[in-house]
């Protein structure tokens, strides 16, 4: 299977190293610094399989037909990255990886709908150089048709993946992707204060927002009819204990999760593009959740008021200091520490 890896960020750049590293038929497509950065000096990769030194050809464009093009671009780039590589798209499958809802729905547009396999990325890379990622920490890597019946190109493409990442087969993959959904949503605080993953929610009192946004999220999706289906590392169950527990208990198991995510310090997706003086994906990860809302005629006011901080940040390259954060957010943080203010949250 001859594949092409688009977007050799945190993710791209990992599957295509590990690929190449296992004997794939692969190489990387990617902006101008990586291009050059990776030419030149390969693709390093440490963290939890120790360090790699990968070298692999990368180019500016989709230069030639492929079997697979596994496209791990930021949900924005998506149709800017469909145009120019139009021609060699529409004759390959192509996998999505990104994080929210969109990215099939967008990618449709440009590409046969058949050719379209939708994934879920369960494990964590951060991008430290154009040419150097660290490998947090492991997961699975899900996989699922989004507009058709899962088949045996599905299969092959699940096999090959298998080489370097656990791969399992959903026949749900959009609720699973709601799901992961909540996941994602809370990379907006530490994206806001500028800090680590580690850093951020070693703060309980940022642990309660993050807590306020799952119950914000649920209530909305609640409203919107969406069925919510678990993923292999992190069932539905999970999250229903956590948004009916008081926030004082709820706020320290989420603590003890999120720091002992990785030993290396963890940034998010949100931050690094940040980091990197690009749009972050925030519109379509918590403001995902504010345009459930909108149409459902549901509150998601914690969420789009989050959503206005990233981009503040974004536009003035400022980060806010934790207890700034905090007072933008007070007015939508339940009295003590109550689950919720209301009645215990149910998933249909």
């Amino acid at each position: 299977m001859k594949i092409a890896v688009i977007g050799a960020g945190a993710i791209g750049g990992l599957a295509a190293g590990y690929l190449k590293h296992k004997g794939s038929d692969v190489f990387l497509v990617g902006r101008p610094d990586s291009v050059e950065a990776i030419g030149k000096k390969g693709l390093h990769i440490s963290g939890t399989r120790g360090n790699l030194l990968i070298r692999i050809d990368i180019f500016p464009e989709l230069n030639k037909p492929v079997d697979l093009a596994i496209l791990a671009v930021k949900t924005q780039d998506i149709e800017k990255v469909a145009l120019e590589n139009r021609a060699h798209l529409r004759r390959a499958a192509i996998l999505t990886t990104q994080n929210g809802i969109q990215a099939d729905k967008i990618l449709a547009k440009y590409v046969p709908k058949k050719n379209i396999i939708s994934s879920i990325v369960m494990f964590g890379s951060t991008l430290v150089e154009p040419h150097k990622l660290v490998h947090n920490f492991e997961g699975k890597w899900i996989l699922g048709c989004p507009f058709a019946q899962n088949g045996d190109l599905l299969k092959e493409i699940a096999a090959t993946l298998n080489n370097i990442f656990l791969t399992s087969i959903s026949d749900n993959i959009m609720g699973m992707k709601w799901l992961k959904l909540f996941l994602n949503a809370n990379n907006c605080l530490p994206a806001i204060i500028g800090k680590s993953m580690q850093e951020t929610f070693r703060d309980l009192e940022l642990c309660k927002v993050s807590m306020r946004i799952w119950q914000e999220g649920l209530e909305v999706v609640n409203k919107a009819g969406i069925e919510l289906i678990s993923l292999p590392d992190f069932p539905l169950e999970n999250l229903m204990k956590l948004v009916n527990m008081p926030l004082e208990q709820s706020a320290k198991i989420f603590s003890g999760i999120m720091t002992n995510l990785s030993r290396e310090a963890l940034y998010g997706s949100i931050l690094q593009s940040i980091k990197r003086n690009r749009p972050s994906e925030i519109d379509y990860i918590n403001g995902e959740f504010a345009a459930l809302a909108r149409n459902n005629a549901a509150p998601a006011s914690l969420n789009e008021r989050l959503v206005q901080l990233v981009h503040r940040v974004e536009t003035t390259k400022k980060f806010f200091a934790p207890d700034e954060l905090l007072k933008n957010v007070r007015e939508f943080m339940p009295p003590g520490g109550e689950s919720n203010g209301r009645n215990p949250i149910s998933q249909a």
